[in-house]
């Protein structure tokens, strides 16, 4: 499959959110070099057409990076391709992978590779152009069952405490917890995964330990992976094999004079799905404790709010911010993206028609996280916009994987599609 091939080129090229300035040069040239008119905005955005576009493909071209990433040392196991210790960044290279493959047939295609999507959908919310095509055809869906119409909305929670550090003499220790499954903080969050940063302060809680330094998380769309710290208690009392431990010495320590108004909000806070919608079968709201940072004067935590509804969305964040600020904590908000209200018009039944010739089961669906096209449909008027894409297991995890039979589908519709807006 030409696609797969295009896509293990795309994994030999480093392109982690904010660094992905190689890939952005190697896909420009490739559009050149297929005919078509290429621009890069301010915010490294590939933007490209060709003859007299009816439809527009867009995928965004940054990935997560977990583990080993962005060294990627594929491995194909009969039908599933995934990666030694590392994200594959299917999400959303594949993606990239299927645009590239329809420029290369196609002659006439509106195409958009946008930036730094996984950071807070940057590069969409920066996008300025007017789309010459009426339809835009989104390939960064996880689900071959689905035709997205919908997404949720999402803000990024910061609760900042200034600390003051006092000195006590106790035993020190390290702790350590890695090694976790990680996930999505939108899709998986009904998984019930494990966050490194709950499991850290659970436990120096429960050993009636203060803080000396914390930190935890890789970043505000998934779920904790790791999670370090430095406490002092007498003694460990309470034992969680996820915690590694290390006694360093009995000394005189500094350590943060907040230490338990700061355990007691992250051990109050509940992580997680807080409502559920059954006529959809989908999570409406929830909230992921993303990442915690301790700087020399202040500790900052971070949260990720989703709802399939703005007024979900305020609700959640009222709720988390008085928690916040009842321990002390200043609040502010940023990276917010709008819900995209799903709207069933004449293209998304035509995605779902072709979808249905290869895959009977696909239905109309919306999804718990972001999605670019939910900007672009709310900036352009009279944009008609969809999501497909082949199953992807697990992103931004080592455990993500693509089966290659969904892929196959997957780029059988999106080749139909484009046919379809040649005439």
């Amino acid at each position: 499959m030409q696609i797969l091939d295009k896509f293990k080129q795309i994994c030999a090229i480093p392109h982690c959110s904010f660094n992905a300035l190689k890939l952005r040069d190697y896909l420009v040239e490739f559009a050149k070099s297929c005919g078509y008119s290429v621009e890069i905005d301010e915010f490294d955005n590939i933007y490209a057409f060709k003859g007299k576009p009816k439809i527009c493909l867009q995928s965004h071209y940054d990935m997560v990076c977990v583990g080993d990433a962005p060294d990627i040392k594929l491995i194909f196991d009969g039908d599933i391709l995934r990666a030694k210790n590392s994200s594959l960044g299917a999400d959303n290279g594949i993606g990239v992978a299927m645009m590239m493959e329809m420029m290369s047939k196609f002659d006439n295609l509106e195409i958009l590779f946008s930036a730094n999507e996984e950071v807070g959908l940057i590069g969409a919310n920066g996008f300025k152009k007017e789309f010459k095509s009426s339809r835009l055809l989104n390939l960064d869906s996880e689900d071959e069952d689905g035709v997205f119409i919908g997404c949720a909305a999402g803000e990024l929670i910061r609760a900042k405490i200034s600390k003051e550090m006092v000195a006590i003499k106790s035993n020190l220790y390290e702790l350590n917890v890695s090694g976790l499954p990680g996930g999505h903080s939108g899709i998986e969050i009904i998984k019930d995964i494990p966050n490194s940063i709950k499991i850290m302060a659970e436990f120096i809680a429960k050993n009636g330990g203060k803080i000396v330094s914390f930190s935890g998380g890789e970043r505000s769309n998934s779920i904790p992976v790791n999670a370090k710290a430095l406490m002092v208690c007498d003694n460990i009392s309470y034992n969680d094999d996820r915690v590694s431990v290390k006694y360093l010495r009995n000394c005189e320590c500094e350590v943060i004079k907040q230490s338990q108004n700061i355990l007691d909000f992250i051990n109050s806070f509940s992580q997680g799905v807080r409502s559920y919608d059954e006529s959809l079968g989908i999570v409406r709201d929830s909230i992921n404790l993303s990442i915690i940072n301790d700087s020399k004067d202040s500790l900052e935590i971070d949260f990720f709010a989703r709802s399939m509804s703005e007024d979900g969305l305020e609700r959640v964040k009222f709720e988390t911010s008085n928690l916040a600020r009842l321990a002390g904590f200043d609040v502010s908000f940023f990276e917010r993206s709008g819900a995209w209200t799903p709207d069933i018009g004449e293209f998304a039944n035509l995605v779902l028609n072709f979808m249905q010739k290869y895959n009977p089961n696909a239905r109309f669906q919306a999804v718990h996280a972001g999605l670019e096209c939910g900007v672009f449909v709310a900036k352009q008027r009279g944009l008609q916009a969809a999501s497909i894409g082949p199953n992807i297991h697990s992103p931004h995890s080592i455990n993500e994987n693509l089966e290659l039979k969904s892929l196959d589908k997957i780029s059988k519709v999106v080749s139909d599609i484009v046919a379809y807006y040649q005439d």
